[in-house]
């Protein structure tokens, strides 16, 4: 039997201690216990629902890849039956197929030595052509400085060429003093050039009109020359080498020059300068 000491107190305070605490504390841990819980509740309700979700995609795809493989082994199958079914229906077997392997290989072999050959003639070929394109190139460029040559020699005559005023005291054009400036008079283009040599007391046809030399000094390098146009005679009386002798003539008087470029005894010789829109005489 156990005595009880009369002077113990008694041990038993929880209950005083929890009547002795704060009703606020005492709510917000209520509530943050009772949060708590929801939380954990909703967090266990979402990985249920995502490991449903989970599992149900598992499931889908093995039926998926089920399917596939159903597919792939009815494919390899359908393939297999229709190898043999082609092997059969063109009626080879693996030896003739290697024969036949081999026959087209050497043609394509045969082929192959055909285009290289070709492609050699061909090479050759255009090899000459080459060599004959660069022969004419060189020829060209032998052209170009000959035309480069000429141009500048036609220059240097232009600037030779001197121009005065004619025995009817107008403006000549260019005048000749030899055949290379001739030439250059013909090429130049402005006016029709008519080359002639006269002996004396000889008429002679020059383009449309006539010339005739009535006397000629080679020491003095003068001469008288008839000239008949229009059915009329112009005497140009002591007239010296290179100089214009201009008359007008045709229906609408065009203005022509004759030049005498050496005086010989009895003999003339020179060139008729008429318009570019003169008429032109009637050949035979």
């Amino acid at each position: 039997m156990l005595l009880e000491d009369p002077g113990a107190q008694p041990t038993s305070v929880p209950h005083e201690a929890a009547e002795g605490m704060n009703p606020i504390i005492r709510n917000i841990l209520l509530a943050v216990a009772g949060l708590y819980v929801a939380v954990s509740l909703y967090l266990m309700f979402d990985m249920h629902t995502r490991l449903e979700k989970a599992e149900g995609k598992l499931a889908s795809q093995e039926v998926s890849l089920k399917e596939t493989s159903d597919a792939l082994r009815s494919t390899r199958a359908n393939l297999k039956d229709s190898v043999q079914a082609l092997g059969q229906k063109v009626g080879m077997t693996a030896d003739e197929l290697a024969r036949k392997t081999q026959q087209l290989s050497r043609e394509q072999e045969r082929s192959a030595e055909k285009l290289n050959k070709a492609q050699q003639e061909q090479g050759a070929q255009l090899s000459q052509v080459t060599g004959e394109v660069s022969n004419v190139k060189t020829d060209l460029g032998g052209t170009k400085t000959d035309l480069a040559s000429t141009k500048t020699d036609l220059e240097a005559t232009k600037k030779k060429l001197e121009t005065t005023i004619g025995d009817l005291n107008v403006q000549s054009g260019l005048i000749a003093h030899n055949s290379d400036d001739l030439e250059y008079l013909k090429h130049k283009g402005d006016r029709n050039i008519y080359e002639f040599t006269l002996a004396k007391n000889k008429r002679q046809p020059v383009g449309t009109v006539s010339l005739e030399l009535k006397k000629s000094d080679k020491k003095k390098s003068k001469f008288t020359m008839n000239v008949i146009a229009d059915d009329r005679t112009i005497e140009k009386k002591d007239r010296t080498a290179f100089e214009p002798m201009q008359f007008y003539t045709g229906r609408d008087k065009m203005l022509y020059e004759v030049v005498v470029m050496s005086v010989d005894k009895d003999k003339v010789s020179g060139y008729l300068s008429a318009p570019k829109g003169a008429p032109q005489p009637i050949s035979k």
